[in-house]
């Protein structure tokens, strides 16, 4: 959902060829954005504001006391069958609707934390429950699971507190059993003992700071570049334009870059149905937006909600303040529209509501007079190049300096600032005049509302120029001064996250009934501006990885990068992924720059079609050789004349997706033995049509070894694994974060399975490849590093054991 819901993109477009020809010439012919947005500003009729009203009406995110006890009730059902987790999700949900009953909804969503055995969450939310007036009838039974908790974390003078006003509570003419009584003594005088044990054997102070000192990693500021360590620079030149350049030899592993995004929004993502979910007038259905923190992607355990709206949640108070003072309290009333109209112009507003009105109001003017002197170089003949070299010397800089870098500051730093930012590019002139009235459009609505509310977080002037704004709000229809300042600045943002957006991604562990392996995916959490980050030019062969933590990005080298050379990252089409031909493709459709990587040059001059070009294709049924062709496939050995439909074999394809998914839940309805034989089916009917290395094979394989591990089959797990690792590593590489996690399931299947030898080599193996990927603080790098060392605390005589 970068870009509009696709009625609003459609709309958009029947608008734009309604126009009257001259307009929309007149449209196309606009250079400078501010011309585009003025033009569009009064092309923008309530009709279309109706339009987009039903729309962003679907998207509701109001508060209704209705929607709280519907979603208290389901998650009262799934605790009684005693999924917790589904019972926590609900609960969160029901806390995000203002209700009477909002004390209960705390107290129970603590009960299903305490169960989880989240207890420091459970105590918050039992604080929670209380300060929203939590029945004194009740007080007992929550007070307890107070107790319980604190007994749990140690913390046993406060346990004894609560127990006091648990008795007071009796005192008061509230019941509690003498039985109650004495098995909660009973816990306070055993975790004495153990706390006894504890204390007597601390942590040694040499061990705690190794610790200490093996989560801090070296960092070397970079003088010239926010963000970055100093065995980068950055170069520019006509050719690759800006970009980073090692400059020193750098080992596979590396950090280039650590930086937090100037501004990210949380993507809603693909909806995960609750299981036995039925079709409600509230939506059970669990998005991005109800796992993660919407400031800082933290995953929520126990959400702290917004005050105006439902869909908005935090990790803490703390979080919930800092996104209201910054972005949220002019974007909450606006949820429902920015849902409708897309991630990139969600970005857009908060770009700019983050930068402040006088940041982005100074550099709108800047680059007003910039495009001024643009028009003089042209008209005398000079390149814009040439004018800005001779206002560099009249300034006083040395003729020996170093060549100036764009963008950066006058010390010749570049920082992740909103100047950074503002002047990242927009290739405004190669977006196609339809796809910049959609932005455009879309701009203006969110302007409109924004005219509709109190203007004075964007007026930072004085009270009479507030006043002076607001007169103007009720006496015009157009846009306030300041209104189109900020809509130009978010058109401009809005046509730079099509090439300069990077997507804030996650490995999510799913659930997995009873197996012991990880069962994983990646997925996407958030659009963000890194401007740092974005000086990365693209290489299909790149010689770095990117992760996520929360907000922040961290950029390490994959391979060595020998001194001098270029340091690249992969924009998304991969050679190893699909073609040339493709990728070229793809890159020039959404980059506007056709690759000229190494990789693409080789590939092209060798007439190679790409390791991933036969990963996806279909195969003869009698010889298994591929099968080619557009809508007729034929076989493509010379001795078989099997002839069939593409459409035909695709809808072999979806069925047998269907199948696999069907059978991916009864592995989490913990039905291992259902599952494992459906898949085993799949195995077969895949092998009729698929090529050996379809993606679609290795989900097969790798479903196979989670329901055998689940049943304790650890040899059967690991065959079908390591035939799930051959398909991952034809399509990904040997060396890719994606092997690496499949690495990492066949070494908690080994370990598991008690093969020491080859699981101590898998170990191994799978840690190199993290730990270049993902760091040494990795929380599956540090699982690989616990499970060796258990492995190496055997006997000897079992060290060389194979299962």
């Amino acid at each position: 959902m970068d870009l509009p819901v696709e009625k609003w993109a459609a709309y958009a477009r029947r608008r734009w060829a309604s126009l009257e020809p001259c307009l929309r010439r007149k449209l196309s012919l606009a250079v400078p954005l501010r011309d585009t947005f003025l033009l569009c500003v009064p092309l923008f009729q309530p009709a279309d504001e109706e339009f987009l009203h039903r729309l962003a009406a679907r998207s509701w995110v109001g508060k209704d006391p209705r929607a709280a006890l519907f979603y208290k009730e389901e998650g009262n059902k799934r605790f009684q069958k005693k999924e917790y987790a589904a019972a926590l999700m609900l609960y969160s949900k029901a806390v995000s609707h203002n209700s009477p009953e909002m004390s209960l909804c705390y107290a129970n969503r603590s009960a299903a934390l305490f169960h989880l055995g989240h207890f420091e969450d459970c105590l918050e939310d039992i604080d929670r429950a209380q300060a929203q007036g939590y029945p004194n009838r009740l007080q007992p039974k929550i007070l307890l699971r107070k107790t319980e908790c604190l007994l749990l974390l140690g913390r046993l003078e406060e346990a004894a507190g609560v127990i006091s006003k648990v008795e007071s509570k009796i005192a008061m003419g509230q019941s509690l059993t003498s039985t109650t009584r004495q098995i909660l003594l009973r816990k306070i005088s055993q975790l004495k003992v153990k706390a006894h044990k504890k204390e007597s054997s601390p942590v040694s102070v040499p061990e705690a700071l190794s610790k200490t000192q093996k989560d801090l990693e070296f960092w070397e500021e970079n003088g010239k570049i926010s963000s970055a360590f100093s065995s980068v620079s950055l170069n520019f030149n006509s050719c690759r334009g800006r970009h980073l350049v090692a400059t020193k030899d750098i080992l596979p592993g590396e950090s280039l870059v650590k930086e937090e995004a100037f501004v990210s929004v949380l993507s809603p993502g693909k909806s995960l149905l609750l299981q036995d979910s039925a079709k409600t007038t509230w939506d059970t259905r669990v998005t991005n937006g109800d796992l993660h923190c919407h400031r800082c992607l933290k995953r929520l355990l126990a959400s702290v909600p917004c005050g105006g709206c439902s869909y908005a949640k935090y990790c803490s108070k703390k979080c919930a303040q800092l996104a209201w003072e910054h972005y949220h309290s002019t974007e909450c009333p606006l949820g429902a529209l920015l849902l409708t109209l897309g991630v990139f112009s969600h970005v857009a507003l908060r770009t700019v509501l983050v930068a402040g009105f006088a940041e982005v109001s100074s550099l709108v003017k800047q680059f007003h007079g910039d495009d001024k002197e643009l028009h003089k170089a042209e008209a005398t003949g000079k390149s814009w190049d040439e004018t800005r070299d001779s206002t560099a010397d009249m300034e006083g800089l040395s003729e020996k300096a170093e060549p100036l870098i764009p963008d950066c500051e006058d010390v010749g730093q570049y920082r992740g600032s909103y100047q950074a930012v503002f002047n990242l590019l927009t290739h405004a002139e190669k977006h196609s005049p339809e796809h910049k009235f959609l932005c455009s459009l879309s701009i203006v609505a969110i302007c409109k509302k924004l005219q509709e509310r109190d203007l004075t977080i964007l007026s930072q002037g004085s009270c009479e120029s507030q006043s002076e704004l607001k007169a103007h709000v009720t006496t015009s229809a157009e846009l306030s001064p300041e209104l189109k300042i900020l809509g130009e600045a978010m058109l401009r943002h809005m046509l730079q996250l099509h090439c300069n957006a990077q997507a804030v991604t996650s490995i999510r562990e799913s659930e997995s009934g009873a197996s012991v392996v990880t069962d994983s995916e990646q997925v996407r959490l958030a659009t963000a501006l890194f401007p740092v980050a974005s000086l990365l030019n693209h290489s299909c062969d790149p010689n770095t990885s990117v992760t996520f933590s929360g907000t922040a990005i961290t950029v390490r080298a994959s391979q060595p990068i020998p001194r001098g050379q270029e340091i690249v990252h992969c924009y998304g089409p991969h050679r190893c992924r699909m073609g040339a031909a493709e990728r070229w493709q793809r890159l020039l459709c959404q980059y506007f720059f056709e690759c000229r990587c190494q990789a693409c040059l080789d590939e092209l001059g060798s007439d190679v079609t790409g390791t991933a070009a036969t990963g996806d294709i279909f195969c003869c049924s009698s010889c298994h050789a591929s099968m080619q062709g557009e809508d007729v496939l034929r076989c493509s050995s010379g001795a078989c004349t099997l002839l069939v439909g593409r459409d035909y074999l695709l809808r072999q394809l979806q069925d047998l997706q269907v199948q696999v998914r069907t059978a991916l839940g009864l592995l989490k309805d913990k039905q291992p033995n259902q599952a494992v034989e459906l898949l085993m089916r799949c195995r077969v009917d895949a092998e009729n049509f698929l090529s050996a290395e379809h993606m679609l094979v290795g989900e097969i394989e790798d479903h196979l070894a989670q329901g055998y591990a689940t049943l304790g089959k650890w040899q059967e797990a690991a065959r079908h694994l390591r035939c799930s690792i051959q398909i991952v590593e034809a399509h990904h590489g040997p060396s890719s974060v994606e092997t690496g996690h499949e690495l990492f399931k066949l070494a908690q299947i080994l370990f598991n399975g008690f093969a020491v030898s080859e699981a101590l080599c898998t170990i191994q193996r799978a840690e190199t490849v993290l730990s270049v990927h993902c760091g040494p603080q990795n929380a599956q790098v540090q699982e690989l590093q616990e499970m060796r060392a258990c492995l190496l605390e055997l006997p000897r005589s079992l060290l060389h054991r194979v299962e």
